[in-house]
């Protein structure tokens, strides 16, 4: 399984393929999910205090929590500062009128 995730981050990571935001979310996902996995498995020379293996273990929750409020603020700052473009909406009205002008005469009714 690790040789297949390594497999995996190696072809993500050469220089032919082109580093999209979905491969850098990926890649820093395997990254933390493997550093995650390797302090919550506990390898035989690693001893870590018991508060800093009880705060470990519901960690990705934490993070999963906190990555869904900063999409919610990021959402709902966008919408509050999304500008209106009065000259695109003016030249679509033009727009509309002018094919609802053209359907009317070609015998479509409204």
């Amino acid at each position: 399984l690790v040789r297949v995730g390594l497999v995996f981050l190696l072809r993500l990571l050469s220089p032919q393929a082109a580093m999209t935001k979905l491969t850098q979310w990926l890649c820093g996902l395997a990254l933390l999910g493997s550093a995650w996995a390797a302090l919550t498995l506990a390898p035989p020379g690693l001893r870590l205090p018991a508060p800093f293996r009880q705060a470990l273990l519901p960690l990705p929750v934490y993070l999963l929590v906190a990555f869904g409020c900063y999409s919610l603020a990021t959402v709902g700052y966008r919408l509050a500062t999304f500008n209106d473009c009065e000259e695109a909406a003016a030249e679509l009205q033009e727009h509309i009128r002018a094919a609802r002008a053209d359907l009317s005469r070609r015998g479509l009714r409204f």
